[in-house]
């Protein structure tokens, strides 16, 4: 049986504004050896899959420095300490970066982006009967498009390689399941 590593120190090795670096001292449970592991602390995030009446998601096209291209994503981004919780960061986010609010807002899933290494948690929100009623308010680092893209065709872009982003595909499998009604995930009324 996979036992937890115990942890014998852990320190800070970097700050880096959006993440930082800590170097954790862990005890290998099967060989009693000890190891050091690195992990990126991020705060959590939270990704939203916004729907309008016409059955089209709210998506942004925005430059991603990581990988030098322009991405087709949905709304989403950290969540901040001011956040009373992921669900409202998700609100605040597809309003901020598209000017679209809605309705039925939920979360409907939560993943681990990158349990290897990271330590945060990104949430999936599901916001229905989305409507454009606000000026968009950009962080100064943000420069998006917003695009309408009927939720038939998502599954084609995703295939043809159109939608890239590992979290914004996750997101997207979540709002499938949930259209599908599986256990666990409210069916579509």
């Amino acid at each position: 049986m996979i036992q937890p590593w115990p942890l014998i120190r852990s320190e800070p090795a970097g700050d880096f504004r959006i993440f930082g670096i800590r170097k954790d001292r862990k005890v290998s449970p099967r060989t009693g050896r000890e190891h050091d592991f690195f992990v990126l602390d991020s705060v959590n995030w939270v990704n939203v899959i916004a729907v309008t009446p016409a059955d089209e998601l709210v998506m942004i096209e925005q430059f991603r420095h990581g990988s030098n291209t322009v991405e087709l994503e949905i709304p989403g981004g950290m969540i901040d300490a001011e956040d009373p919780s992921p669900l409202a960061a998700g609100v605040r986010e597809l309003r901020e970066e598209t000017g679209f609010v809605g309705t039925d807002a939920r979360i409907i899933g939560q993943i681990f982006p990158n349990p290897a290494i990271m330590g945060n948690t990104c949430f999936t929100a599901l916001v229905r009967d989305c409507r454009l009623e606000h000026a968009v308010e950009w962080d100064a680092g943000e420069d998006m498009r917003t695009r309408l893209v009927p939720v038939a065709e998502i599954p084609q872009l995703v295939a043809a390689g159109q939608i890239r982003h590992s979290l914004v595909v996750v997101a997207l499998y979540y709002f499938e399941l949930w259209r599908r009604g599986l256990p666990g995930v409210e069916p579509v009324k």
